[in-house]
């Protein structure tokens, strides 16, 4: 009997940035007709990996499909966009680029009409009280568009990324089809530590101490912050990160170029100099790359780009899940 190959679905990725989502949902069964996004590093970093995709270097704001037909009628338009901040969504009258955006994917539906519509964005967008504005203005237009559409929080430790990270979604879809969406559900299997996912690198340039480090990395990591693009250097977040980092023995406040060497010490009395510093290879680890995903440009930029990333693991569970309500198998 000729085995059976499960259908390949369509997918138009906006503010694609780095591709973890785009990643997470080819390995769910979508083919990307185009991912766009505005800046240039993040498209060098798309094409790098995937030679094949047509990658498109552009603002969603000026994005119009009338001049990209290939993407109307797509199974899935998916956004991984800019996170919204409060502040935007109690003054309408002061719009900030990033509800910009937002309001600009959902228009985009008119244009495009998707079977499906997968938005990923800050937590707190989903319940909040300072976000329901927008909460009202998207369900106005999906209702007048004929899409019924769902929001909820997924942690991304809880699908094989070690990482605290809560990320709101939004999904979308014709008719009633919703009604047969099902949440993601968490592993069953303790969360993946910082410990188990980086031991083995800590230990590549002949560090002795790497498996102690890693037994004491006993815990998923804090919530990775990629910063703002304007201004700073790379490092892991802000104070309250940092020191959740360094009860790990890391120094949160940079990015190492390399991993430590047999001379690097292992004495908490040294303070930040006796902490290691993680690679932004290592960081790319803990949002749920695989290690053979390359990100183009200098140090800051490459972390800028894995730090702002959705993991490919919560890309891959979300995809899965609009997958079976599409009506196709799982892949």
């Amino acid at each position: 009997m000729e085995e059976s190959h499960p259908e390949r679905l369509s997918c138009l990725a906006v503010c694609a940035g780095a591709g973890g989502l785009a990643l997470g949902l080819e390995q769910a069964g979508f083919d990307p007709i185009l991912l766009l996004d505005n800046r240039a590093v993040a498209c060098e970093t798309l094409r790098l990996n995937r030679p094949d995709w047509r990658v498109l270097e552009a603002d969603l704001l000026d994005f119009d499909p009338v001049d990209h037909q290939a993407t109307y009628d797509v199974d899935l338009l998916a956004a991984g966009l800019p996170r919204v901040k409060a502040s935007a969504a109690v003054a309408r009258e002061d719009s900030t680029e990033e509800l910009r955006l937002l309001e600009a994917t959902i228009m985009l539906m008119h244009g495009v009409q998707p079977r499906a519509l997968l938005i990923e964005n800050v937590p707190d967008l989903v319940s909040k009280p300072a976000y329901e504005p927008i909460r009202a203005y998207v369900a106005a237009e999906l209702e007048h568009l004929g899409y019924r559409h769902h929001w909820f929080v997924l942690n991304a430790m809880g699908h094989g990324v070690p990482q605290d990270r809560r990320q709101g979604i939004l999904v979308a879809f014709r008719g009633d089809a919703v009604d047969d969406f099902i949440t993601p559900v968490p592993d069953t299997m303790s969360p993946i530590t910082v410990g188990e996912a980086l031991g083995a690198s800590m230990a590549t340039r002949g560090w002795p101490y790497a498996a102690a480090w890693a037994a004491q990395a006993d815990r998923v990591a804090p919530t990775l912050v990629g910063g703002s693009w304007n201004r700073g250097g790379a490092d892991l977040g802000p104070t309250g990160s940092k020191r959740a980092w360094a009860r790990m023995r890391v120094n949160g406040g940079t990015v190492a170029d390399e991993v430590p060497g047999p001379e690097f010490p292992w004495d908490a009395s040294l303070g930040l100099t006796g902490m290691v510093a993680l690679t932004i290879e290592q960081v790319a680890r803990l949002q749920g790359f695989p290690e053979d995903w390359s990100f183009a440009g200098r140090k800051t930029a490459r972390y800028r780009q894995v730090g702002h990333a959705s993991p490919p693991p919560v890309g891959r569970a979300l995809g899965l899940a609009i997958r079976a309500v599409l009506g196709h198998s799982v892949v």
